[in-house]
């Protein structure tokens, strides 16, 4: 089971889904980018430090949380909202910037997009 860290779009979360119940919900029908996995458990959860975003501080900070918490990451998806707010929200994070430096400095692959609803 991949223990999996979920980085949301601290804008438009709460628009298009209240609490992360669709990223909970397809992380446990493995539905939408989820698919990728054997099998899904959430480890961690936090926004991208707004616009422009914080991401390498922040998943620095989710890394050493989880690790001090004896939790591991598998694996870093951008959630659905952040996928959202790239093509409808002009969100400032560059996806094909920012996937290979955070895979590179932190040593878990990144994907874009959590669920499909």
């Amino acid at each position: 089971m991949a223990k999996i860290a979920i980085l949301y779009c601290k804008r438009i979360k709460d628009h298009s889904c209240i609490a992360c119940a669709k990223c909970f919900q397809g992380a446990a029908e493995r539905n939408g980018d989820f698919a990728a996995h054997d099998g899904v458990e959430i480890v961690a959860m936090t926004d991208g430090g707004d616009c422009p975003g914080l991401v390498v501080p922040k998943v620095k900070l989710l890394k050493e949380v989880t690790t001090g918490l004896g939790q591991q990451i598998d694996a870093l998806h951008f959630g659905t909202c952040v996928k959202m707010a790239m093509s409808a929200a002009a969100c400032p994070i560059v996806y094909e910037e920012i996937a290979p430096l955070v895979q590179e400095k932190f040593g878990f692959p990144v994907r874009l997009g959590t669920h499909s609803y």
